[in-house]
């Protein structure tokens, strides 16, 4: 007996999603190439473009057409192109750029370990890790063009994400915040500028603090309010401030790693002090999250997790912690206000 072919189409919804994987393929070719910027000074065609890039005429059109359909360019006359109000968030000068992003998103570093989704879901274990035979920050070491390339994208996103933490907590209450691995120091300028009585530290790898040296955002007028301190979470965390801060930190991270890098944290932060996670927040029932998608990134490609409230709460409080109060953020991010049990 033959089995019966559906008769219900495929739901629109449903396909659209599907294809959401050629359309951040092909949004990573356009950043990557910078089409955008060439587009900067005003509409072109694809011949030229292509010239100027060095890359197959027909195949960037294809990529232009398509883009094109989702409204990130749009083709003035045939295969010739012009930049629209979402393609200016892919020039590398605009305000709110994600160039950088995306650049990272679609590099062997982010995309390739989702080719091997099905061995995590399988074995609850980093695809990344499976297919570098160590972890991503430990490869990253090996790789420098990477390197830069990963710190490219979280600068990025420190940039867009640091004001609206900065605003949605009263970091100048504390006197001083230690950022611990804090990167190049983007999301702790941010603070420091939100609230001028405020002295901060940066503390993170050696070779990370050297390179946050060189990024200096944390230099001219923020040099006097700021310090830098090496820092390895998993050995111990500097003590010396009343507040410490970690944004996307304890996601990386299983349970049993971030148990251990917040109990290094108690041991530093004072009675009267506080701990404060940034970090997204997985909410009940059915409702889109930009968390619930990331912790399935965090699954793939770090062996970390994205937690709910509840979770962090009991996380904290087996580090000596007391969940205080969640701040939201007009970003996805909330900020944990964590005190001393």
């Amino acid at each position: 007996m033959q089995s019966q072919t559906p008769s219900v189409p495929i739901p629109a919804e449903l396909s659209r999603i599907m294809d959401d994987l050629i359309v951040h393929q092909a949004l990573y070719v356009a950043a990557k190439l910078g089409v955008a910027d060439l587009l900067s000074v005003g509409p072109d065609n694809v011949a030229k473009l292509a010239d100027q890039l060095e890359v197959n005429e027909l195949a960037l059109y294809r990529i232009l057409r398509a883009l094109a359909g989702q409204r990130v360019f749009e083709e003035t006359d045939p295969k010739v192109f012009a930049n629209t109000a979402i393609s200016q968030f892919l020039r590398t000068d605009a305000s709110g750029s994600i160039r950088s992003i995306l650049i990272f998103r679609g590099s062997e570093f982010f995309y390739a370990p989702f080719g091997e989704i099905l061995y995590s879901v399988q074995t609850g274990k980093s695809a990344r890790t499976r297919m570098h035979g160590m972890d991503g920050f430990e490869y990253l070491k090996t790789r420098p063009e990477l390197a830069q390339v990963f710190d490219d994208a979280m600068t990025n996103i420190s940039k867009l994400a640091g004001p609206a933490i900065a605003a949605a907590y009263d970091f100048g209450a504390w006197g001083n915040v230690m950022d611990i691995g804090g990167g190049n120091g983007m999301l702790l300028a941010a603070v420091l500028n939100a609230h001028p009585q405020l002295h901060g530290v940066l503390a993170d790898l050696p070779h990370v603090i050297e390179r946050a040296r060189q990024q200096e955002f944390l230099g001219g007028e923020l040099e006097v309010r700021s310090a830098f301190e090496t820092c390895d979470f998993f050995r111990e965390v500097p003590s010396g401030c009343r507040a410490y801060m970690m944004k996307s930190v304890i996601h990386d991270w299983d349970d049993e790693a971030s148990l251990s890098i917040l109990a290094n944290c108690r041991r530093v932060v004072p009675n009267d002090g506080v701990l404060l996670l940034m970090e997204y927040s997985i909410p009940r029932g059915n409702l889109p999250s930009t968390g619930k998608l990331t912790d399935i990134a965090m699954m793939v490609l770090t062996g970390g997790r994205e937690r709910s409230i509840e979770q962090y709460r009991v996380l904290l409080a087996a580090a000596g912690f007391r969940l205080n109060q969640v701040y939201p953020t007009s970003a996805d991010f909330v900020i944990i206000e964590a005190m001393p049990a």
